[in-house]
């Protein structure tokens, strides 16, 4: 039986300079990203969209939320298989394209993870687990293209 998990955020436009939209160069891409009982995430669009380059834009969050949720699986899988991480970075990297008529998508994640085990016995099984993680990151399993991995596993 399969279960369902709903979320709700809220995203309010706080870039209206006083004219609203009566120009493409008349407002401000920024906005808040917020839920109930949690930090106020600043974002806008991309610079290349006219965002502001200090606040998160989309794209971003995107690949954020794909390098986390396959974070969370991988650290499962090695809690359950007996593997003793200690430190974990991706330094994960996206590309999108744009068509002519100014749409896109992504075509392409790859996760860097540098991961730290505490021995050197570990090293096989912890990079076997990026796939079985992959298998089961909820972001990876909805997007139409395939992440790609690049893992690098070193011992404390």
């Amino acid at each position: 039986m399969s279960k369902e998990h709903h979320y709700k955020t809220i995203i309010e436009w706080t870039g209206n300079k006083g004219t609203g939209t009566s120009n493409y160069r008349d407002y401000e891409r920024s906005h808040t990203i917020s839920v109930e009982n949690k930090p106020v995430i600043e974002g806008s669009s991309d610079p290349a969209f006219r965002g502001d380059k200090t606040k998160y834009n989309p794209e971003e969050l995107f690949l954020s939320s794909l390098s986390s949720c396959h974070m969370l699986w991988y650290l499962h899988f090695c809690s359950e298989a007996g593997i003793i991480v200690t430190d974990y970075t991706d330094r994960a990297t996206g590309i999108m394209e744009e068509t002519e008529n100014g749409s896109g998508r992504f075509t392409e994640i790859t996760l860097h993870p540098t991961v730290t085990v505490s021995e050197e016995s570990m090293i096989e099984k912890a990079t076997e687990l990026h796939h079985k993680a992959n298998e089961f990151c909820f972001i990876a399993n909805s997007v139409n293209f395939i992440v790609k991995h690049i893992p690098k596993v070193l011992v404390k």
